[in-house]
């Protein structure tokens, strides 16, 4: 396969499209995700798990597979016992896995990976990553998040999926720690309405990333498809950006009963509708499978 151009390339150009959950596809396909570290734990027992899910929605349609390294952090492993050296391995297999699929995908287009980097919150497993506010400050959160992110870089990914961010300190955190990385990212925030998940004005969350640089595309994910309507004009207003969408099914996770309530209102007829309002990069986060990402493609490459 020849190399990919870069990807604010193909944003300037157009309309590229995002994966789906990697948690559906992995569950659809048998995997246990009961532990605390979600699907990062097949990154140690079963990475061609991993593979699969990436290749599933590669061969969908999806242009870019985002890596399972969302809940994939030191501290994280270091409770599983894991050293590290060996995490940081893991971390770059993350990035790995979804080159294979990308290698392995009967497709003509070109084909990206991002590397996920979760909130803090998935860090701690207790549903957190969906308020913010952790009592922790913009330095401290940035202490956190470097380490990994200068691993997740060193893997060669084509861009950092800086994402579910539920605050703006989270936000300046992940920025400060972007800087000097050498790799691109997208911004993207957990919203309520028009407001982060910690009550922030979205507004002013997105006018943080329309300062970097680095920052090729500012939006939302894991959030509702009805959320992402008003977001996506916002982003796009405030920023000047391109834009990055991909909400959740539409039903709710009670992470009491650990649990999907509700019914699915993500629709492949909303995806015009978003990119008419600026959004570049369009797909699909919790609950949406590859099937769903198959009419995305399909809707996104009809004129």
């Amino acid at each position: 396969m020849s190399t990919p151009p870069a990807l604010a390339e193909a944003l300037a150009d157009g309309t590229v499209v995002l994966d789906g959950g990697m948690s559906n596809q992995l569950a659809a396909a048998g995997h246990d995700l009961s532990d605390e570290l979600w699907s990062a734990r097949l990154l140690a027992e079963d990475p061609e798990a991993v593979t699969a899910a990436h290749l599933a929605y590669f061969e969908a349609g999806a242009d870019v597979a985002i890596t399972a390294s969302y809940q994939a952090t030191f501290e994280g492993f270091a409770r599983r016992g894991t050293g590290r050296e060996e995490a940081a391995g893991l971390l770059a297999l993350s990035v790995e896995c979804a080159h294979t699929a990308a290698r392995r995908a009967r497709a003509s287009r070109p084909l990206w990976v991002a590397a996920s980097v979760g909130p803090y919150g998935a860090m701690l497993a207790d549903g957190s990553e969906y308020r913010g506010r952790y009592g922790l400050s913009v330095a401290e959160l940035e202490r956190f998040h470097r380490p990994r992110m200068e691993v997740l870089a060193g893997a060669a990914p084509d861009v950092l999926a800086l994402e579910t961010v539920p605050d703006t300190d989270e936000a300046q955190a992940l920025l400060r720690a972007l800087r000097g990385l050498g790799v691109p990212a997208w911004l993207s925030y957990s919203a309520s309405g028009d407001r982060t998940r910690a009550g922030q004005p979205l507004e002013e969350a997105f006018a943080l990333a329309a300062r970097a640089d680095e920052v090729i595309a500012v939006g939302v994910n894991c959030c509702t498809p009805e959320d992402a309507d008003r977001a996506v004009t916002l982003a796009a207003q405030v920023t000047g950006k391109p834009v990055v969408v991909y909400p959740n099914s539409g039903e709710t996770w009670d992470a009491g009963a650990r649990a999907w309530t509700g019914r699915p209102t993500f629709s492949a007829g909303q995806v015009k509708g978003w990119r008419d309002s600026g959004a570049r990069l369009i797909g699909g986060c919790c609950r949406v499978g590859p099937e769903t990402i198959a009419s995305v493609a399909s809707a996104l490459r009809t004129p």
